[in-house]
């Protein structure tokens, strides 16, 4: 049974510029080919289980020739699986997705096509450009400043002159300088605005701005390399005053997130809304204890328990798989009240329509038993990791509350041992290092070797416990007021 290909336009690079229907097609995905323009924010929501296929690099570093491309994707197909031909832009500007296309018509290959926001647009809108305005220019030119290898630029710079609109240039970097005089010699003016975007909506984003005839200089000097656009017409003037990404409170601040995988979406997310350059390395990941007895046995008798508590977002969906794998529901709890360590564990809860009775005043497993033992009058049922921390325990024995105490989840800590990461550590290359858990930071240590120079960065702490641990490895570090995410964040933000 044949396969289909998606032909899905990434976008120019922020993550947050992928739309809904790539995304969707995306997480559906078995294989996924693709381009090395497409950023490693976009890589990263690929699902785990698809296979990846990259044909912007081959072994011997040069590109993988576009015929070779086209029987990748038909191989594939007719291998029956549902292939994302992930492509930097739209696929369709200047991307060659309608060569694609084709190739997959003519054998007959189902197949279906996903626009992509242009860097030719976005690119110049985060360097504070906009495309048109009604007191510079009605029209936009796109161009690919790309010929074919050994050919010359064949633009026709006189029409593109009369034309007086906005003229975006992609691919034209090297070009640069045939590209000013054309339109220079075809009676343009010298001091006509213009500018280059380097890196476009990404967070080592560039802008050199100068009049049309100064720019190959200007452009020179401040040493600006592919991937970039060149912007030339009136609209370039505006940059100035319109420009809103590199004012960001933490544009040209690079954070290293190390919480796991499944969980990192909404920091990384909050930090790159920020003006951050995010870097997602999840150095633990969680394992339920399946088969777990001891839970399963708990269970059948929760009537027994006043409280069920839990610290972790993992522990709710242990609890919740094992539940529903017994053939119960959430009527199973019945009048027993349930405790969480904080808010992210709260929202774990409320997924499955449930509300916590009871939330520490701070986000950690001290007060969580202080809290508990005060208000437990009763039994009570903790579902936790192996490793959980005593104080929780410590505090309820102290209270003489009973209590049973279930490991339901283990911490995992399988990332290698990354030379590139160490390296790029020792060299200075991130401000912060966030650590929402004193896991993250054992499970960054191991990653990383515990003879690595943490005086490079800063790490932030989400609480006393996680600072405490990284205080053990010599890590300087802030601690967050609050045991929440909200609260990592507006550390970053500190001065």
């Amino acid at each position: 049974m044949s396969g289909k290909v998606t032909l899905v336009g990434a976008g120019p690079g922020d993550p947050g510029l992928l739309t809904v229907k790539g995304l969707r097609a995306l997480e559906g995905a078995e294989v996924v080919v693709y381009d090395r323009l497409v950023s490693p924010a976009v890589l990263a929501l690929i699902p785990p289980n698809a296979r990846r296929i990259d044909v912007g690099k081959e072994a011997s570093r040069h590109p993988v020739p576009q015929g070779r491309i086209n029987q990748i994707l038909l191989e594939e197909a007719q291998a029956g699986h549902n292939v994302v031909r992930l492509k930097g832009g739209d696929p369709f500007v200047f991307g060659r997705g309608g060569e694609e296309l084709q190739v997959l018509a003519q054998a007959g290959v189902d197949f279906a096509e996903v626009p992509g926001i242009t860097s030719a647009i976005a690119a110049a809108a985060y360097g504070g450009i906009p495309v048109t305005h009604r007191d510079c220019a009605s029209s936009l030119h796109i161009i690919t400043g790309h010929a074919k290898e050994g050919a010359e630029l064949r633009i026709d710079f006189e029409a593109l002159v009369r034309a007086r609109g906005t003229l975006v240039f992609l691919m034209g970097v090297t070009a640069l300088p045939v590209i000013v005089k054309g339109l220079l010699e075809a009676g343009m003016a010298p001091d006509t605005p213009a500018a280059m975007v380097e890196r476009g909506t990404l967070p080592g984003q560039r802008r050199c701005g100068a009049p049309l005839a100064a720019l190959p200089d200007r452009a020179a000097e401040m040493g600006i390399h592919s991937p970039a656009i060149i912007i030339v017409g009136g609209v370039c003037a505006l940059a100035e005053e319109l420009c809103w990404f590199q004012r960001l409170p933490l544009y040209g601040k690079r954070i290293l997130v190390t919480r796991p995988g499944d969980r990192a979406g909404t920091l990384s997310e909050k930090l790159r809304d920020l003006g951050a350059d995010v870097v997602e390395f999840p150095c633990i990941r969680t394992e339920a204890v399946s088969p777990c007895p001891a839970m399963e046995a708990a269970l059948e008798r929760l009537p027994e328990y006043e409280w069920l508590g839990f610290t972790s977002a993992a522990g709710v969906d242990a609890f919740w798989n094992c539940l529903r794998g017994m053939g119960k529901d959430a009527r199973a709890l019945g009048n027993v009240k349930l405790a969480v360590i904080g808010a992210a564990t709260g929202r774990a809860l409320e997924a499955h329509g449930l509300t916590a009775d009871l939330v520490p005043v701070v986000y950690d497993a001290p007060h969580m038993g202080e809290a508990l033992a005060k208000a437990a009058a009763g039994r009570v049922l903790l579902l936790r990791a192996e490793e959980g921390s005593s104080d929780l325990t410590d505090a309820l024995a102290a209270a003489g509350v009973a209590f049973d105490d279930i490991a339901v989840y283990r911490t995992i800590y399988d990332n290698p041992h990354s030379a590139e990461l160490r390296e790029e550590l020792e060299a200075g290359g991130f401000d912060f290092v966030t650590f929402t858990s004193a896991s993250t930071v054992k499970g960054f240590v191991s990653a990383v070797g515990g003879d690595a120079d943490f005086s490079r960065f800063t790490g932030l702490c989400i609480g006393k416990q996680t600072a405490g641990e990284a205080e053990k490895h010599h890590i300087s570090v802030k601690t967050a007021a609050k045991a929440a995410i909200d609260a990592l964040v507006e550390l970053a933000l500190e001065k």
